[in-house]
């Protein structure tokens, strides 16, 4: 499987992540950053491994940001140590804009079509679990999440929308989302129905897509937009949208 690149400049690397596919994984089970290092440096990888090098076989390859397994889109990687701590300190510092677009069940929210919103809540991980949830004010456990979105279109029984994370908790959209009866569509851990013929929960796809992403170059200190299509597959075919004058808009479904 090729990983697409979007962007390759001042040691950050912008690929297309399929969904279904983790960002990292262990040794011997594909991921976005095994098959972009092997993309990367073909037969050295395989070299270094069998000499016993394990940290960044074959070359330098950083991983500041990272996508649910069930999410596509855009994902930054980063060739030199350099851009890998730039990119890591835009995170940290909440400097990197990021805007998702999500296929979620339809409800009667009071929220119509072209309206924006916003979504606070407290979510704690579940102990030894992968899995977040909403929990009450003043819980020990929680932290707070701030997302901002805007309903796109609206077909059936299903919304198109898109979403903005403030901050960054573990499944914060997902869980957000399903917190207000919308789960996302095939994300059967939060109470989305599926959307693939999948066997494997971990490996199908989900309705969220990373469409853009906004951080400063590691080198001019430039401002980088980036825009990773939508994939031409299921849940997605039948979906259209258009960046219009700086403003996403719904054409057809």
């Amino acid at each position: 499987m090729m990983i697409p690149t979007l962007h390759d400049a001042s040691g950050v690397l912008a690929v297309a992540k399929p969904a279904g596919l983790p960002t990292q994984a262990p040794p011997g089970i594909a991921s976005v950053e095994s098959l972009v290092r092997e993309q990367l440096f073909g037969d050295g990888v395989a070299t270094a491994r069998a000499t016993g090098q394990r940290r960044h076989p074959g070359g330098f390859l950083g991983v500041p940001h990272r996508l649910d397994r069930g999410v596509s889109g855009v994902l930054l990687l980063a060739t030199t140590p350099r851009a890998a701590r730039q990119l890591s300190r835009q995170f940290e510092r909440r400097q990197i804009a990021k805007t998702y677009l999500a296929i979620v069940a339809s409800q009667e929210s009071g929220v119509g079509e072209g309206q924006t919103f916003e979504w606070r809540d407290m979510i704690r991980k579940v102990p030894d679990v992968a899995r977040a949830e909403v929990v009450p004010d003043g819980n020990a456990d929680g932290r707070e999440a701030i997302s901002t979105g805007r309903v796109l279109a609206r077909h059936g029984d299903q919304r198109l929308l898109t979403l903005e994370p403030l901050t960054g908790r573990m499944h914060q959209l997902r869980v957000q989302a399903a917190a207000r009866g919308m789960p996302v569509a095939g994300d059967c851990l939060y109470g989305g129905l599926p959307v693939s013929h999948e066997t494997d929960e971990r490996s199908s796809p989900i309705a969220l897509h990373a469409w853009r992403i906004t951080f400063t170059d590691p080198d001019t200190s430039r401002p980088i937009e980036l825009i990773c299509p939508l994939p031409n597959h299921a849940p997605w075919d039948g979906w259209a949208i258009a960046h219009v004058d700086g403003t996403l808009r719904s054409l057809t479904r």
